[in-house]
């Protein structure tokens, strides 16, 4: 890999961040139950869905993003973790290749909103117009606006992919993910 690794007594700066998904990944993450005890000493998680820190910040080392990218806010998130982050991962099927979330992108997007919104609901039938971006006609994966550093598919990638990557990060070192990982 190409970046200097951290000496022993630096702990790895570790972020993670949900798009348009389900959250399977980040389910799947912690799966990885006492390996992830056990590397929690080299390793600082300092942005995620399952900690409180609100703003994203600088001198990230790896960033795992789960999701596709689906309106103008998931991109300023990506420009923003892309700029502050060594080394992002497409994290599950959705952030590589769009997955379940682009399935919408057979039909137009008022179609999608009129369906969900409109047709299914069982009470008070509204669009919602506040406090949600706007979204895309069509879905799409993460590098179609940033660069990549490693793709982890799956849905959700196997917990033992994740800490192989997670490890081969720590390690400095290509992960081995031959036999590890599936599409879907």
């Amino acid at each position: 890999m190409s970046t200097p690794s951290k000496s022993p007594a630096e702990k790895m700066r570790i972020a993670t961040i949900w798009l348009d998904g389900c959250s399977g990944c980040h389910m799947s993450l912690l799966d990885i139950d006492q390996r992830l005890v056990a590397a929690a000493n080299r390793i600082d998680l300092v942005f995620s869905p399952i900690v409180d820190t609100r703003t994203y910040p600088q001198n990230v080392d790896v960033c795992f993003i789960e999701g596709a990218v689906a309106s103008e806010e998931d991109v300023e998130k990506l420009h923003l973790i892309r700029s502050n982050t060594r080394r992002v991962v497409a994290f599950g099927d959705c952030a590589v290749t769009g997955n379940i979330s682009a399935m919408r992108n057979r039909f137009a997007l008022q179609e999608v909103m009129q369906r969900s919104y409109l047709e299914n609901a069982t009470h008070q039938p509204r669009t919602p117009d506040r406090d949600i971006p706007h979204l895309f006609d069509k879905v799409r994966p993460v590098h179609a606006f940033i660069d990549v550093d490693l793709f982890l598919p799956g849905c959700p990638p196997p917990a033992d992919a994740i800490f192989e990557v997670l490890s081969a990060l720590l390690e400095d070192r290509l992960p081995d993910l031959a036999g590890r990982v599936r599409f879907g």
